[in-house]
């Protein structure tokens, strides 16, 4: 009996759940909610316009501090507010709450590395959260019964975290992170593993390029070095063929970094950086990343509504609020910078 009633309370859940998460989406700053930031003019406006109740004194740097904080924090409890609404939350929707610790463990083991003696700011996650960050510098106690003890399990044994390579660090995580997400995709019925599949599949791809125009060009890593941090994984497609995630990115390692003209044939070569006449062309990853996200953004809006009150249409909403937040810290951080909202919209490449 117990589990008939389990059975007939879910359908009464999801579409709640789903109601709920279109409610926050249609007072969320991107669609057509995009539109009311092209006039901000300030830093102090932005946080008067998302925090109407916001009057306090700070000095820029600590209004963005503040600001960005409180950008992440709401974005977790709307997050939040969705994930506790499903009486059991899959657990592909709970990996994607956990990108935030897997955020937060990649800036504490940077500050250990370095040797910094504070910890960054963390997100609390509530029940979600597995790392003990109370016992920071300790990283073994830090890790002690997490996934994250046996995948540092190496690293943990050495004496001088020093020693350690931090873009290693991330693209640990970042392969931890992904396989578990493709991994939960099995335990979905067809539709919602095609809609998630298709955004994490091209996520992952374009995640890869990034990772390589980021270390050839700052980091100076040979091909067969940035090769070694990809993330190679390799689903089938619809006709039962394997297809490497990480064959955008290899392609890409043939290309010069200061010459526009071979990139042509590329696949994503449209997300590149534009040619100017007055300057020497030279790949730029921001730029690149800032395209992709936005033609993530677009699909996953597109995507949204496709099969409403399900995972997938939860999947999208966790998407598009972490679009959302990515959007407005960088424009806080583009008025830090003295820019306006039309020259942060133009760096994004956002139309607004």
């Amino acid at each position: 009996m117990a589990l008939f009633l389990k059975d007939i309370k879910m359908p009464e859940i999801a579409p709640y759940a789903y109601a709920k998460a279109c409610g926050i989406i249609g007072k969320s700053f991107i669609g057509k909610g995009i539109y009311s930031l092209a006039g901000i003019r300030s830093l102090t406006e932005l946080d008067r316009l998302v925090f109407p109740d916001s009057r306090g004194e700070l000095t820029a740097r600590e209004l963005l501090n503040s600001f960005e904080k409180r950008i992440i924090s709401r974005t977790i409890r709307q997050i939040l507010v969705i994930i506790n609404a499903l009486e059991k939350p899959h657990k592909l929707l709970v990996q994607m709450i956990r990108s935030y610790e897997y955020g937060d463990l990649k800036a504490v083991m940077q500050n250990i590395i370095y040797g910094e003696k504070s910890v960054p700011a963390l997100c609390d996650i509530e029940e979600f959260a597995t790392v003990n960050f109370n016992a920071f510098p300790d990283a073994q106690k830090m890790l002690k019964n997490t996934e994250f003890a046996s995948l540092f399990f190496n690293e943990l044994k050495l004496s001088d975290f020093k020693e350690i390579d931090i873009t290693s660090i991330e693209a640990k995580l970042d392969r931890l992170f992904y396989s578990r997400l493709i991994e939960y995709l099995e335990f979905l019925d067809p539709d919602d593993r095609a809609i998630i599949a298709r955004i994490l599949h091209m996520e992952i791809s374009l995640r890869n390029c990034v990772w390589a125009l980021r270390l050839r060009t700052y980091f100076n890593k040979s091909e067969k070095e940035t090769a070694a941090f990809l993330l190679d994984f390799k689903p089938r497609n619809s006709e039962g063929k394997e297809v490497s995630l990480a064959e955008d990115a290899v392609k890409s390692l043939e290309y010069p970094l200061d010459s526009r003209q071979p990139w042509e044939n590329w696949k994503w070569e449209t997300l590149l950086n534009r040619e100017n006449p007055n300057e020497n062309w030279k790949a730029d990853p921001r730029s690149f990343q800032n395209a992709a996200s936005q033609y993530l953004y677009r699909l996953t809006w597109r995507s949204f509504h496709l099969k409403p009150a399900s995972v997938s249409s939860i999947f999208c909403f966790i998407k598009l609020k972490q679009f959302e937040e990515d959007i407005l810290t960088s424009i806080a951080e583009g008025f830090n910078l003295g820019m306006d909202s039309a020259g942060v919209f133009k760096l994004l490449e956002v139309s607004a």
